[in-house]
């Protein structure tokens, strides 16, 4: 890529995050509810959002080499604990995280 095209291709990138942003603001407004498929949305998409982190996360884990899952079931029972205690995703998503990373760079 030449320096004009990777210019372009941040400002379209800036562009579409910015546009993204506010487009919620700009449709459904202050003066108005908001619509109770939005509401339900808000509240049921987190929680499937992270149903398919995990299933991602463990796709490819196999019970009959290696490890054997162990460093990941810790981690998840770590990540499970955690948000448990703390009611905080970010909290609990990190921990787990730094719980695997650890397990699979010192132990496993």
């Amino acid at each position: 890529m030449t320096l004009f095209q990777e210019i372009i291709t941040v400002g379209l990138c800036v562009a579409g995050t910015m546009l993204m942003r506010f487009l919620p603001f700009l449709i459904f407004s202050s003066k108005r509810p908001t619509p109770k498929y939005i509401q339900y949305l808000g509240k049921a998409l987190p929680g499937a959002i992270f149903a398919m982190l995990v299933i991602y996360c463990l796709r490819n884990v196999s019970l009959f080499q290696g490890s054997r899952g162990i460093p990941e079931i810790i981690a998840i029972a770590v990540t499970v604990i955690l948000h448990l205690w703390k009611r905080q995703m970010l909290i609990s998503i990190a921990g787990g995280t730094v719980c695997y990373m650890l397990l699979v760079q010192l132990v496993f």
